[in-house]
């Protein structure tokens, strides 16, 4: 099956740099530890999350921060140890584009958050609700529908996974994010989920992991709009080669 019929969009390949710096693992996934608070921050910022950066660091010291929802601080806590669950499954060598890490990683993402998280769409109890995405007065982007056992979700994943495995890694990190994203496999926590697979590809090959800049929410949102709209995940694919440091 061809790649963009495996994954569902397109986008100009020729935008992606032919090579991007890359390091040993290690460096990698120090980098990501290193930096593991403004990750954190800036995917909670994505969400629409009202932590600031301070609050966050006082959280993963181990400090409740005053006045704040506990969903919201929840929700903080996840990506925490989603993150902290991604550099173990990389620096282990156990890291896979694969459903059992993809859904091992959004059942600690959408824990608490999601109709049901950790299974794809029709896997749990919950068969038939399919949820939309909100395009603002552009409607709404419906998936695939939920489906008993969700044979469908399962076959464009395994279709689209394999297809990916003819790109180059950086490619095949951002497409894979912009895949989840569509497709929306889960209730809830795809994008998220999504952009933890991508940087797992980016560190197992030794290329430094990409956060969108809390500054640059309304931009990232902007044009994930339009991608949804066109299936044209080329603007999007430049913006993450932008957020790439």
């Amino acid at each position: 099956m061809a790649l963009f019929d495996a994954v569902g969009f397109h986008w100009d390949r020729s935008a992606l740099p032919a090579a991007v710096p890359v390091h040993s693992v290690e460096r990698a996934c120090f980098r990501f530890h290193k930096m593991l608070p403004e990750f954190v921050w800036d995917a909670g910022v994505l969400e629409g999350n009202p932590f600031t950066f301070v609050e966050v660091k006082t959280l993963l010291d181990g400090v409740t921060v005053g006045g704040r929802k506990i969903s919201d601080q929840e929700q903080i806590l996840n990506l925490a140890a989603s993150a902290k669950r991604l550099l173990a499954l990389v620096k282990s060598g156990q890291f896979a584009l694969s459903k059992p890490v993809f859904t091992e990683l959004n059942g600690i993402v959408a824990r608490h958050e999601a109709l049901e998280w950790g299974v794809f769409r029709g896997e749990g109890e919950e068969k038939h609700y399919t949820p939309d995405v909100g395009l603002g007065e552009h409607g709404r982007y419906t998936p695939l529908p939920t489906l008993p056992e969700a044979p469908q979700l399962n076959q464009i994943f395994q279709d689209g996974v394999l297809a990916l495995q003819a790109c180059e890694p950086f490619e095949r990190a951002l497409a894979f994010f912009l895949f989840g994203a569509l497709q929306q496999f889960f209730f809830d926590g795809n994008k998220r989920t999504s952009r933890f697979m991508m940087n797992g590809v980016l560190m197992t090959h030794g290329i430094d992991a990409i956060s969108v800049a809390a500054a640059k929410a309304q931009e990232f949102n902007e044009k994930m709009l339009r991608f949804y709209l066109s299936k044209d995940a080329t603007e999007m694919m430049t913006f993450l080669l932008a957020c790439h440091p």
